[in-house]
């Protein structure tokens, strides 16, 4: 039900993820929580890592998302200890794109680096695997 441009974009995210994550868990979240009621939009999970939650409890997640918004699309890349190094390592060369502790926002795909967007994936992945 995505527009055909963003649709497409979205579809050539999930082909660059797995090919930089390859034989990753694949994650299809509806966006619900356990109730049943919605809580975020609807996103794709590539990878497995373990969260650590307020008062010592973890769950169990994703290590990189996308998600179709409003405005554009989110990459969600989780894990990281360093809140400001995605901000920091990222930003400056990455394109148009908004980048916070955790997300790379942005409206479409051609206005990034998609090598920029690869190398943290791949960054991302690699730091937050099992045993890192």
């Amino acid at each position: 039900s995505l527009p055909i441009q963003k649709r497409r974009d979205l579809e050539e995210l999930h082909l660059l993820i797995q090919t930089v994550m390859q034989g990753c868990r694949i994650w299809f979240l509806d966006g619900r929580d356990a109730s049943g009621k919605i809580v975020s939009n609807p996103n794709i999970g590539y990878g497995q890592l373990e969260l650590m939650l307020a008062g010592g409890k973890t769950k169990t997640f994703y290590q990189i998302g996308i998600s179709a918004n409003t405005t554009g699309i989110s990459v969600y890349l989780m894990g990281l200890k360093d809140k400001k190094y995605l901000m920091e390592t990222y930003q400056s060369q990455i394109g148009k794109a908004s980048v916070t502790s955790y997300c790379i926002k942005f409206k479409t795909l051609k206005d990034l680096d998609l090598s920029v967007l690869t190398a943290a994936i791949k960054d991302v992945s690699e730091k937050t695997s099992p045993g890192k």
